[in-house]
């Protein structure tokens, strides 16, 4: 700058301007002039010295200023890096605080440990997504491994059932005969034993079957089943007399492409319950109808006795019962057959006013009118 700046002042310039107009004067006395030409002349003289002098005082300070100058650059380059240390500072922390908090995000993930549920609100929008994304992750993993366990249970629970049913069955066939045989010649004051021994053997025969069924999943290839007519039949047959049904489907209920005797049998167990929980008394009310998301739904209410909300989300466990004489297989029959067709199970219940049971199937698109 201290080169620049004299340049930009023209001192060089003025100099010979200066020296060439001295000269030029000069010349210009030795003519003989008037009054005013000498004006004229004394007035030039006087601009071109005021020039001059400026130009080398702005040339002048221009050299002395160099250290100002510089200390100035220097405190404004302080200044900038000051502030570019900030702003690094900061960008350094929107970044790496929420990439830390991510990363503790990956370990509680990999431990299976819940997310916090509230995170803090730190770094750009794009960490906000990514924190949105991992909780979805989070979930459907969760979700994941709860079916997993859920599916390595239920097979347990079906291969001690299978066992089960098999060791039963076998020493049942000859009691049965045995049994047959002595109805026919037993004397009149053994007949009392005999009946007991009948009864017995039959209530074990239909505790094999329902271990039998639960130890295997639905078998034989899904069909498209008209879902009201299965429920009507299934309710003219189970719901008795003394009791009040009724049935309402929706016009709109597409046919679910099932396993028919699987989801007869579902629908069976359902019906069982509502009836067992009425004392033969009451109401059963089924509806099937078609959810939000298109899902077919068959709810089946009662007006029983209830179930304490301690023990409703153990209903769908097998072997828990707390009727006499029950297997308590009926509903992990039902929970089974509605998961073997990628469905889900519900259930909601007020003591004293009574249970619903819904079973949700995926929905299909076929209609009755398709089939002609």
């Amino acid at each position: 700058m201290a080169r620049v700046l004299p340049l930009m002042s023209g001192s060089a310039a003025w100099d010979s301007v200066a020296a060439s107009g001295t000269k030029a004067l000069e010349v210009a006395r030795k003519q003989p002039r008037t009054a005013e030409e000498e004006r004229v002349l004394a007035a030039h003289e006087q601009e071109l010295a005021t020039s001059v002098t400026q130009a080398r005082r702005f040339g002048f300070l221009a050299r002395a200023d160099v250290p100002a100058l510089l200390f100035g650059g220097l405190m404004l380059l302080a200044l900038l890096s000051y502030l570019a240390s900030r702003v690094a500072g900061h960008l350094s922390r929107q970044l790496s605080r929420p990439l830390q908090e991510l990363v503790g995000w990956t370990e509680r993930i990999r431990h299976g440990e819940p997310l916090p549920e509230r995170p803090e609100g730190r770094g750009a929008p794009e960490f906000g997504m990514l924190r949105e994304g991992m909780r979805q992750m989070a979930v459907d993993l969760e979700a994941g491994r709860r079916s997993a366990v859920e599916a390595e249970r239920l097979a347990a629970f079906r291969e001690s059932a299978a066992q089960v049913a098999h060791e039963l069955k076998n020493p049942l066939t000859p009691i049965r005969f045995a049994v047959d045989r002595l109805k026919r010649g037993v004397p009149e004051e053994l007949r009392d034993a005999v009946d007991v021994l009948a009864t017995e053997s039959a209530r074990l025969e239909a505790m094999a079957k329902s271990f039998a069924q639960f130890g295997k999943l639905p078998e034989g290839p899904p069909s498209d089943v008209d879902v009201g007519d299965l429920v009507r039949s299934v309710v003219r047959t189970i719901v008795p007399d003394s009791m009040s049904s009724e049935v309402q489907v929706s016009p709109e209920v597409p046919l679910l492409h099932v396993q028919h005797d699987a989801l007869h049998r579902a629908m069976t167990n359902v019906l069982l319950n509502a009836v067992d929980a009425c004392d033969g008394r009451g109401e059963v009310r089924v509806r099937v109808i078609v959810g939000a998301n298109g899902d077919v739904v068959i709810a089946c209410r009662d007006t029983g006795r209830g179930i304490p909300p301690e023990r409703l989300a153990a209903i769908w466990n097998p072997y828990v019962t707390h009727k006499t004489g029950g297997t308590g297989l009926g509903l992990a029959i039902v929970k089974q057959t509605v998961l073997a067709n990628g469905g889900r199970v519900e259930a909601e219940s007020t003591v004293g006013t009574g249970t619903e049971i819904r079973l949700i199937f995926p929905g299909r698109t076929t209609t009755r009118a398709e089939l002609g």
